[in-house]
C-alpha cells in the first residue's frame, strides 16, 4: 500500500519539477561586454557621483559645522596653551636655574 503511494508522489513530483528542467538559460548576446568592462563602467559612474557629494559635502561642511567647531577649537588650544604655561611656571618655580646658580659661584676645580 505504501509502495503505491510513494511512486504516485514520485510521478507527481516529476511531472511539477519538468518546466523548470526544460527551462533553458539565456542565450549569450555575441557583442556583450566583458566583466572588466562592466566592472570599469560602474567605477567611472561611482567616481562621479564621488566627485559630485564631495562638492556637496565641503560645501555643508563650510557652512554649517565649520562655524560651530571653530569655537570649540579656539576654546581647546587656549585651555592647552595655559596648562603649558602653568605647568612651564611651576617647574621653574621647583627647579632653580643651574646657570643663575653657577654664575654666582665660581667653580673650584
Amino acid at each position: 500500500m505504501h509502495m503505491k503511494e510513494l511512486v504516485f508522489g514520485l510521478i507527481l513530483l516529476m511531472q511539477a519539477c519538468e518546466p523548470l528542467l526544460a527551462q533553458s538559460p539565456a542565450p549569450i548576446q555575441p557583442n556583450s561586454p566583458g566583466i572588466l568592462q562592466r566592472l570599469a563602467e560602474k567605477t567611472r559612474e561611482a567616481t562621479a557621483t564621488v566627485k559630485h557629494l564631495r562638492g556637496f559635502i565641503g560645501t555643508y561642511y563650510e557652512d554649517h559645522i565649520q562655524p560651530v567647531t571653530d569655537s570649540y577649537f579656539e576654546w581647546a588650544t587656549n585651555v592647552k596653551s595655559s596648562v603649558w604655561e602653568k605647568i612651564q611656571t611651576t617647574i621653574d618655580k621647583l627647579i632653580p636655574m643651574k646657570a643663575t646658580n653657577q654664575t654666582a659661584q665660581p667653580s673650584q676645580i
